[in-house]
């Protein structure tokens, strides 16, 4: 059950800063799961989401430091994954990278978040195996091998997994500290309900105080500052943005080299186009 002032731990700092952003507008406790060197310059700086707004030239920078000040019970701390308990959070944000979760001091608290049965949200573009399990006659077993460490998962109850579609585009820039992100396309996080209406309440509470956020900028007008929480009935929402992603961002890497998400999809035009509607029509038969 949530607690008055909700208490959300999200793992990863980076993208995971815009969805903290938009939580501490609302008046939430937000943890952040990072390295050592990256929660020791969030707690002495904070941190800050460039986000383009409606109506504004130039993107808005959202302070965490301002918005602390400014919004009563809003709470920012960093933190390494030793120091965290996640039996103390409501919810638990994935915001990290598949790959990452195998990084040690990581995955044990992984491993910590799913024997305390904690409901888990994933922002990831990889959609974790527990929430696969939820989509009936999908055969995970088969899954396994896509992933860096599948044993990670075993201990998670799919019941208390779900996944929200990373639509909003964010990058951190190179020239500036690890505690600042920019934000390109920012969209919403479409996120599937939970099976248990429990945990949707936390779900809909999350989206509503989201929605009711107003802020005023430095020109004193008031704004309604863009990415939402969208809570859907739907398993299958999430995975609107698997053809994007297949068609640019997982062909952006080879064996021997990278290229740009650009270039992945226009060197070949046909191909990606085909690459683009074979995972419409997979997406199709899954549902």
């Amino acid at each position: 059950m949530a607690k008055t002032t909700p208490n959300i731990l999200i793992l990863g700092a980076s993208y995971g800063s815009l969805l903290a952003s938009k939580l501490l507008l609302a008046g939430y406790r937000v943890t952040l799961v990072c390295t050592e060197s990256t929660a020791a310059l969030i707690n002495m700086k904070g941190t800050e989401v460039r986000l383009p707004v409606k109506g504004r030239d130039e993107r808005v920078p959202l302070l965490s430091s301002e918005i602390i000040k400014r919004v009563p019970g809003a709470r920012l701390k960093a933190a390494i994954p030793e120091q965290i308990s996640p039996a103390d959070c409501d919810l638990v944000v994935l915001g990290m990278q598949e790959p990452q979760y195998s990084s040690p001091g990581v995955r044990d608290l992984l491993d910590l978040t799913a024997l305390a049965s904690v409901p888990c949200m994933a922002i990831m573009n990889m959609p974790p195996l527990p929430y696969l399990r939820r989509i009936p006659g999908l055969d995970v077993e088969k899954l396994r091998e896509c992933y860096t460490e599948p044993s990670l998962w075993a201990n998670f109850d799919p019941e208390l997994m779900t996944l929200a579609s990373p639509d909003p585009q964010a990058f951190r820039p190179d020239q500036d500290e690890k505690n600042v992100l920019q934000v390109n396309l920012p969209t919403n996080f479409k996120v599937a309900k939970f099976p248990g209406k429990s945990h949707n309440n936390l779900l809909q509470k999350i989206q509503t105080d989201i929605e009711n956020v107003r802020w005023t900028l430095s020109d004193g007008v008031e704004y309604d500052l863009p990415v939402k929480v969208k809570v859907h009935d739907s398993l299958f929402v999430p995975l609107a943005k698997w053809s994007m992603l297949m068609t640019g961002n997982y062909r952006c890497i080879s064996d021997s080299t990278s290229r740009s998400i650009r270039d992945a999809v226009h060197a070949d035009l046909l191909e990606s186009e085909g690459v683009y509607n074979w995972v419409v029509e997979l997406c199709e038969r899954l549902g």
